[in-house]
Order: C-alpha cells, then structure tokens, then sequence
C-alpha cells in the first residue's frame, strides 16, 4: 500500500460503493476502496432480477410509491419513498451513459419484467444477470479514475474517531466525535494497517451468512453494521431480515437463487401433489410480497413434511425460457432440470436485511464523516419489508446524494493534527485453538436458523440471546488474545450481527412484515422502528 490518506475511505465494492466513489471521485477526492476479496466479490454481483424504477408512460411515481409502502407494511418513511421513487431516472440514466444496456424488446422499449408487490411491470433487467453487468460497467469506469485506489483483500477492522485516540468524556455521544481513520487487514501480508481520512463509507452489503441458509455470497458477514455499532451509531430493524421465497433446494448449504422475475412472468408455486396453493395466503396469489410467499412456503412444507415445494413455468417454451433466463436455466440443467419440463424444487433461504446502520437520505449517520449506502445502510425505504429490486435503485440514489453530502463535508471539517495510534497486536497464533473459530461459527449460523427464522417466538429469541452471549463472549476473549485475521474478524462481526438481530425482535411486540412471532401474532396500531444503540468501544 503506497499510500494511507487519502480524502475518502469506500469499504465494500458492490454498486453502492462503486458509483458513490466514481461521484466522489469526480469533484476530485482521493478515493481508496477497501475489499476484503476481489473488487468484483459483492452481493451486487448475484443481483439477477434487476432495478426498479418508473420508464414507461404505463407507470407513474404514485404507483411505485404506493407499491413500495404496501410491501413495508407501515414501516416505511414516505418522504424517504417519495424522494428516492423520484431520483431513480436520473441515476439509471448515469448507467447507461456508462455503458450499462438494459434489455430492450425488439421495438427498441426496455423489457421491462415484474415482481411481487409490484403491480406494473417497472423492472429494468439485463436478462437475469443484471447485477453482474452494472458491477462490471462500473469497475470500467472505477478503473479510468485516476482519483480511485482500489485495495483488494483489505479487511475493515474498526474505525478510529478523534475521541478514541484523545479519550471521549464520560456521557459523549458520537454526534460531537468525527472520523479520522481505520484499521485494516492486509490479507495477503497478514499484517494490521492504519488509514487516515475524514470520511469513511460504510457499502460493505449483507449480513446472510449468519445464517444457516443463504443466497448471499461468503463474503456477507456484516462486517459495516458491526463497525458502526461499535463506534456508538444507532443500528435499527434488524429484526426485518428478508428471506427470499424461492431458492434451488440442494442438501448443502449454498442455495442458488430463483428469480422472482420468473414467478413475474407467471410461474405457479405448488405443493408436491401438484396444488397451485398461493391463492389460498394473498389476493395477489404468487406475485404477493416476499414475507408472505416465504411464510405460505414454510407453512406448506411444515403441512406435509415435504423438504420442498415446487416453482412450476412449464406452459413457456424452451426458447423463451432461455432467452429471459439463461442463467437460471443453465444452472438449473446442471443439476438436472430442464426447467421447460420440470418442477424445479425450491425453499426460502435468508436474503436480504432491511434494517442497518441509520442513515439520513444523504446517507449521512450521526457520527461526523461517517456515512452508510446500500445493504448495510437503514434509511426508512423498506420498512418492514422491501418491495423486490428496490435495493439497487435505493443504492444508486444514496451512493449520489451522499457523495454530495461528502463534498460539502470535506469543504467545512479540518484535517486532524493527531497521531493515529498504531494497532497493538495481543498475542500470537495457536493453531490448537482455531477450531473455536470453526466451531462457533457453525453454532452461530445454526442457532439463528433454527430459533430466528421465518417463523419465531419469544421463548426462541431468548434461547438465542442466551447462545450467541455465550459466543460473544468466547470471541471476545479470543480476539484480545490472539493475532486477527479474516476468519476470527468475520466472526466477530457476525455475532454483533446476531446480537443485533435477536435484540431488535425482541422489542417488537407485534408481528409485521417479515417479523412474525407466534406470541404477538397483531399489529400494533402504532409502530415505530426498533433501534439499538451502544457506547463506542476503545481503541485496541
């Protein structure tokens, strides 16, 4: 790493943190990226049924606001809906003058698919593989910026604030600190590195792997929510955790997504005897939003003990199937399935958090310099439930009014005088004692599964609360006493994550949109979001 400053540190590489560096980048900030894998590693990267957003003169705003606040389910912030519903022309317009072709019909309109919740077609795709075409069109762009530095298999550890390194009053809140570097891995060098910057993004994506079963990739650990959180910024709604409806059923535990585009274009879920059963859960039947397709599926298989239901597209032709879907239908064929004529067996599986570290609409959190976009960020868009493909197009927004926001804020902030503390490293490695990483992880991943799922109660909450305390506990005396590295970092934040989910599930006292608890199966009349908040923690 020849250089440690710079004006702007972008920690994760999916689309939130690409494009808000490229903005970044334009008004001419040094701009490093910090990616614990390779650049091209991201959630965004398995993004397959695209971005919505209002194109054709058959939508209308007030539609897709209207479809947006009827999938939160009363959680939502409707000026937050309306502004980003708004913006979202604009940004996908920046995509194309990137290089980005939509899928278009052979009149030349975009092909424009549709998903639950939505009830008009506004979904713009490249074919099912639209979030690795973005991803690519903006690693391009990344790559001619002389103003980005791109540092792969650079894990974020913590962030440093100017109260950590002077000692923060008894009582201080975040509100009056202000960011002034990170820590760092260097995978490859095995070695601890300090970055100096007034400003840090957090787009560091999911937290899907702190469960059992996910159609996130590895690299989905929370680490971003986890470094907020121990730097005292509010985290809210953590108990909303998508789990998307239909997912290739396999025997181990990577799940393959299938696209809710494909029920969009008229795929009937159906119980094995061949029962289409959606009719009998939601009006809207299989294009009903994701908590309730993923509930009426977990009720089925609890029914008749079936392991799966099956997601049925048979009455559309091979040619058809592979055009609009050529990478669910070769994934599909490599396990078997001509999806032309055969019911491809599928199970719901964790997907997408809508809760996370508590942004302004400028993504701006309360500590000073630190700012979130994307996954990790919790902005009021989703509430209780996110309205499918809505989280690329709240990315692109949130990437571009916090760059703005980062630019005025680097205008007013001073650059900090003191000396950032080097990292102390504790202890050596003991190779006797890596199977508590290995062993805790599995408990970890397990006990969420099994007692913070689909379907939950009070009695399995707090089952988990006492499990995952007692593996908090184990890794935090590992980590103070023990070199770092990506495996015991990974988690370490996974379990903040736990932490986090479990605590905001039990201060909901109702069921709503993806929370549903068998103790508290009503609404309250009255919802507000769930939030916790700790004091920051010291500098290692």
């Amino acid at each position: 790493m020849s250089s440690r400053i710079f004006d702007v540190l972008v920690v994760g590489s999916g689309i939130a943190g690409l494009s808000f560096a490229l903005t970044v980048a334009a008004q001419g900030r040094r701009v490093a990226i910090l990616t614990k894998k390779n650049s091209a590693d991201s959630n965004t990267n398995y993004a397959q049924g695209g971005v919505a957003c209002v194109t054709s003169e058959q939508d209308d705003f007030e539609s897709h606001v209207r479809d947006t606040l009827d999938a939160g389910d009363g959680l939502c912030d409707e000026k937050v809906v309306r502004e980003i519903v708004a913006e979202g022309p604009a940004r996908i317009q920046e995509l194309i003058e990137f290089g980005l072709a939509f899928s278009r019909q052979e009149n030349g309109e975009y092909d424009l698919g549709r998903e639950g919740g939505h009830s008009r077609r506004r979904i713009l795709h490249v074919k099912d593989m639209t979030g690795k075409a973005i991803e690519e069109a903006l690693l391009t762009q990344v790559a001619r910026s002389p103003h980005i530095t791109v540092l792969e298999h650079t894990f974020g550890i913590d962030i440093i604030t100017r109260g950590k390194v002077e000692g923060r009053p008894k009582g201080e809140s975040p509100e009056s600190d202000r960011v002034i570097g990170m820590y760092a891995l260097d995978v490859h060098a095995n070695k601890v590195v300090v970055f100096e910057a007034p400003v840090i993004l957090i787009a560091t994506g999911g937290i899907g792997q702190v469960y059992l079963y996910s159609t996130n990739p590895e690299i989905a650990t929370g680490d971003g929510v986890a470094m907020a959180y121990r730097a005292g910024v509010p985290v809210a709604n953590m108990e909303f955790i998508q789990f998307h409806p239909t997912t290739l059923y396999s025997t181990d535990e990577k799940r393959f997504l299938i696209s809710e585009a494909v029920r969009g274009e008229g795929a009937v879920l159906r119980n094995l005897p061949g029962h289409a059963f959606m009719t009998e859960y939601h009006p809207q039947a299989d294009l009903a939003p994701r908590d309730v397709v993923a509930r009426a599926i977990d009720a089925e298989m609890k029914k008749t003990g079936a392991p799966y239901v099956l997601l049925d597209i048979t009455d559309h032709s091979e040619e058809t199937l592979k055009r609009r879907f050529p990478n669910i239908y070769q994934r599909c064929l490599k396990n078997g399935l001509n999806i032309a004529e055969d019911r491809i067996p599928v199970v719901p599986a964790a997907h997408y958090n809508c809760g996370g570290v508590e942004t302004s609409l400028d993504a701006e959190t309360c500590l000073p310099g630190l700012f979130a976009c994307g996954e990790a960020a919790c902005t009021g868009l989703h509430g209780a439930n996110r309205l499918a493909s809505n989280s690329l197009l709240e990315a692109l927004v949130l990437a571009h009014r916090g760059a703005r926001a980062v630019d005025a804020y680097l205008d007013k902030v001073p650059r900090e005088e003191v000396a950032l503390p080097e990292w102390i490293d504790y202890g050596g490695h003991n190779e006797d004692e890596r199977v508590v990483i290995s062993h805790n992880w599995d408990e970890l991943r397990r006990t969420m599964w099994d007692y913070v799922g689909i379907v939950r109660s009070t009695r399995r909450l707090e089952r988990a609360r006492t499990r995952i305390r007692n593996l908090a506990q184990e890794i935090h005396d590992y980590y103070w006493n023990f070199s770092v590295d990506s495996s015991l970092l990974e988690l370490r934040n996974l379990i903040v994550v736990a932490e986090l989910i479990v605590e905001c599930a039990i201060q909901r006292k109702e069921s709503r949109g993806l929370h549903f608890t068998i103790d508290h199966p009503n609404k309250l009349s009255y919802p507000e979001p769930s939030r916790v908040r700790r004091k920051p923690d010291k500098v290692p």
